[in-house]
């Protein structure tokens, strides 16, 4: 699978401390593995992110993505569930 970085989440990513960019890479591996185990709660998005999909990095943090063919995707933002859904 292809996985790219938006700039928008290359800007955010990089104001994430050590330990959750860490993270991030580790769910990454195992979204590149399988982008549905279960550890990932891998969902699509609704409203304003319609079309879009979201996986877990922490009990906080999400990573959004949209599939941009069957073995490509591109990361587009990450934060907190408030800082990206507002609630």
């Amino acid at each position: 699978m292809k996985v790219s970085f938006h700039k928008n989440f290359e800007k955010q990513y990089i104001k994430l401390s050590q330990k959750l960019r860490e993270q991030f890479k580790k769910r990454r591996d195992i979204f590149i593995g399988d982008p549905h185990s279960p550890i990932l709660h891998n969902h699509p998005l609704q409203a304003e992110f319609a079309g879009y999909r979201s996986i877990n990095i922490t009990g906080d943090y999400r990573a959004i993505y949209k599939e941009l063919g069957s073995d490509s995707v591109v990361f587009v933002k990450i934060g907190t569930h408030h800082e990206l859904f507002g609630s």
